[in-house]
């Protein structure tokens, strides 16, 4: 697929991304043709696939009863990811953060294939949507790639944000909203002004469309701007029939309704990004006025849990913002990685030839302006922070607990973590795992000769 670095205009149609990929890269696609079961088998399949250090794109063209096909894990690569934006991991949060500050207004089209089949009152059923269950734990079926479109009240920016939803009743979706995110925020505005806030959830978006979604931004920013960005050309976009709001030309489905702000309906248990079933939700209500959806339209699912997919669609835009505050603010630093390991609460950083006391700023810094992270670790600029091994290895190598740790409690974290206080705070720790000034030894090593030969060796083995 040809990106905006070199000039080509990149199809903005995910089934158009899935065609080129499939062909380009073969072996990172996985199809299975034998029917599964959408109760659980999907999130076993990429379960058993990372068990066995394997994350290539799953298509499933037999779930039972779906009736669509099913495609998910697509950002379970980060070699993946990267490949959108044309380059490497090592380069992808520069790529990104590139492409964002190159925000563009999305184009409005006057029809698109989103709206090729629309159902409106009644015919709203929302037996029509394809869902699976992730979980055996959950409390019925999800949708987890759904992206929430809303409008300001007021006529200022919208946003976009992915909010996890399960059918309530025929015309209703129970879903959770982030009680800090802009969303929150425009549906307080709508119950100040009397009445509900329109919104349409997108299922099946361009993975550059999924990532910018996953953007943070002020309240003054539009995520569909910086779609256009990622894209390098303006968003094309429809109007929703019922309430105009302005959504990807090429979705596979729309659910456009309303979120009343007293509505309250249960939703959860879910299995979330910290590894267990999360109970604490919003229990907001999003009643149904229209469903839109593509002939021939697809399910993308995302990997829910702490799986490699849900983890990388969020934190690949915060690592980018983070990366280049800290590289603007602290030239010193070479690297940052948010590990799977640790979910969205521990950071790795690297740095190079730092003054006394610059780790710890860095890291103050971190912890300062990612309210999610529990657990900072700095290390060198050797050590390579992809690798929790290499990075366990520096704590244990360099690391002094009473002089290179320090705490800093009664922070806000993130409303989703199991162990945080009632009230939400959290404390935050930092770990200096960097060499100390006057640090005396030399790393083992290998000469390359000796890695060449046994490389050499391996391939006739």
């Amino acid at each position: 697929m040809d990106g905006p670095g070199n000039g080509a205009r990149v199809n903005q149609d995910l089934h158009v991304f899935l065609c080129e990929y499939g062909e380009a890269n073969p072996g990172d696609v996985l199809v299975v043709d034998e029917e599964i079961s959408a109760e659980e088998e999907v999130t076993a399949l990429a379960a058993e696939l990372a068990a066995r250090g394997r994350e290539p794109l799953i298509c499933c063209p037999k779930v039972t009863g779906l009736g669509v096909e099913l495609v998910t894990n697509v950002f379970a690569s980060r070699d993946r990811i990267a490949s959108l934006f044309g380059t490497t991991p090592a380069g992808l949060h520069a790529a990104y953060q590139a492409r964002a500050r190159a925000a563009t207004p999305p184009r409005l089209l006057p029809y698109g294939p989103a709206l090729d089949e629309v159902a409106t009152g009644d015919a709203a059923d929302l037996a029509a949507v394809p869902m699976i269950r992730h979980f055996a734990s959950d409390l019925g079926r999800y949708i987890t790639s759904g992206i929430v479109v809303a409008e300001d009240p007021d006529g200022e920016a919208g946003n976009l944000s992915y909010h996890r939803a399960t059918p309530h009743s025929p015309r209703e979706l129970a879903l959770s909203l982030h009680s800090r995110g802009d969303l929150w925020r425009l549906l307080g505005r709508a119950a100040e002004l009397g009445r509900p806030l329109p919104v349409a959830m997108v299922l099946g978006g361009h993975p550059l469309f999924m990532l910018a979604a996953s953007a943070r931004v002020g309240p003054g920013v539009d995520e569909r701007d910086i779609a256009g960005g990622l894209f390098g050309a303006p968003l094309d976009v429809v109007r929703t029939p019922v309430h105009g709001i302005r959504v990807p030309a090429t979705a596979d489905f729309v659910i456009e309704g309303v979120i009343d702000p007293a509505a309250r309906a249960p939703e959860g248990p879910f299995g979330e990004f910290s590894g267990y079933s999360s109970h604490r939700s919003t229990n907001n209500v999003l009643r149904v006025d229209a469903i839109c959806r593509r002939r021939g339209a697809l399910l993308l699912d995302v990997v829910a849990g702490n799986s490699a997919e849900h983890l990388n669609l969020a934190r690949v835009p915060r690592e980018s913002e983070m990366a280049e505050q800290l590289r603007t603010r602290f030239p010193d630093v070479t690297a940052l990685h948010y590990p799977a390991s640790g979910t969205h609460f521990h950071a790795y950083v690297a740095l190079r030839g730092h003054r006394p006391g610059q780790a710890r700023q860095v890291m103050l810094g971190l912890l300062g302006w990612d309210p999610y992270l529990k657990t900072v670790i700095a290390v060198d600029e050797d050590v390579d922070v992809t690798d929790d091994r290499a990075v366990l290895w520096a704590l244990a190598a360099h690391f002094q607990p009473h002089r290179d740790l320090f705490v800093v409690d009664g922070l806000p974290g993130s409303p989703l973590d199991p162990s945080a206080g009632p009230d939400g705070t959290t404390s935050r720790m930092a770990l200096d795992a960097t060499r100390p000034p006057g640090f005396e030894g030399d790393p083992i090593r290998l000469s390359p000769s000796a890695i060449a030969r046994a490389r050499s060796l391996l391939q006739t083995l």
